[in-house]
């Protein structure tokens, strides 16, 4: 599906059901299933922004192309966000490792003076002799 060209701001609920041509009852129904979230105004009006066509997009290309129902879209949603939010934990993960090997590469190296000996027991033929 074509991506709609848009402005900054936010939509009424029959602006966003002619663009999409869908019933705006369709996009209520979407936002009972909480598949949408979009915000309200003072007067309790719904008013989609550019995230939330983005996210309809992607929910119609499902029931549309794809022919996934209700559920199977909440779950596929669901595991998106999951995937999206491991994805943000992992570059945390990998931004700290290399802040962390950096400011150890940079630090003078430490001196053997605070290392234990290790005692090993070696054993030359009958001979046991301790290091």
């Amino acid at each position: 599906m074509a991506t709609k060209r848009r402005s900054k701001g936010a939509y009424m609920i029959s602006a966003v059901a002619e663009m999409y041509a869908i019933h705006p009852q369709t996009l209520r129904l979407y936002e009972r299933e909480g598949l949408l979230r979009p915000s309200r105004s003072d007067g309790n009006t719904r008013l989609y922004t550019d995230e939330d066509l983005e996210r309809l997009e992607f929910i119609l290309n499902l029931a549309r192309d794809l022919g996934v129902n209700i559920a199977g879209i909440a779950i596929i949603l669901q595991m998106r966000e999951r995937m999206e939010q491991m994805n943000s934990d992992m570059q945390n993960f990998v931004s700290y490792m290399r802040d962390e090997m950096l400011s150890r590469m940079q630090q003078p190296p430490r001196s053997e003076s605070g290392l234990v000996p290790l005692k090993r027991t070696v054993v030359v033929g009958k001979t046991v002799r301790k290091r």
